[in-house]
């Protein structure tokens, strides 16, 4: 294997569910460069490639579908927020989630249905119809939150929707 394929393996291997781009911009190479080792290690086996939520994913091989989804999802800040609350707090109501970390309900609903999609979360209800949120194995997600961090532009979409979220509470509290 070339130095240049093993370069690129170690940093996937490092940065599991990393998008294309990053990859490009992490790395020493032109885009062209990693596009071919990027082929020819998936055709190796050593490198797998998912498409979620528009966006292509690559992964070492040891992780399953679920685990695949789920680091992508990961790469959100606010869906990482909500997990970690969860994981100190659960079970917690979405009011309380909302507060705590400072977003707008919609907000929370829309990173709540891709976890409940993918069985991250659950939700329950009550005899009053009163709901909870819980992780659906603490045991299981915990760790894969160690493994990515979310992205400079992952963050930046995240914070721009929280800025709006502030800016739409406050302006309908006049």
């Amino acid at each position: 294997m070339s130095n240049t394929r093993q370069q690129i393996r170690r940093q996937v291997h490092a940065n599991a569910g990393i998008h294309f781009n990053e990859l490009v911009r992490e790395s020493e190479f032109a885009t062209g460069q990693v596009q071919y080792h990027v082929r020819r290690l998936i055709d190796e086996g050593q490198l797998i490639r998912s498409e979620f939520y528009g966006r292509t994913h690559y992964y070492p091989p040891e992780y399953d579908d679920w685990e695949r989804e789920t680091l992508a999802l990961f790469r959100r800040e606010t869906v990482r927020e909500i997990v970690v609350y969860l994981i100190e707090h659960e079970p917690a109501t979405p009011g309380e989630v909302t507060d705590a970390l400072g977003i707008a309900r919609s907000t929370l609903e829309h990173h709540l249905d891709r976890l409940l999609a993918h069985e991250v979360i659950e939700k329950r209800y009550d005899q009053h119809r009163h709901v909870t949120l819980r992780l659906t194995d603490p045991d299981r997600i915990g760790p894969l939150l160690t493994v990515v961090t979310p992205t400079v532009p992952d963050r930046f979409v995240d914070r721009f929707t929280r800025l709006v979220d502030g800016l739409l509470e406050s302006s309908s509290g006049d």
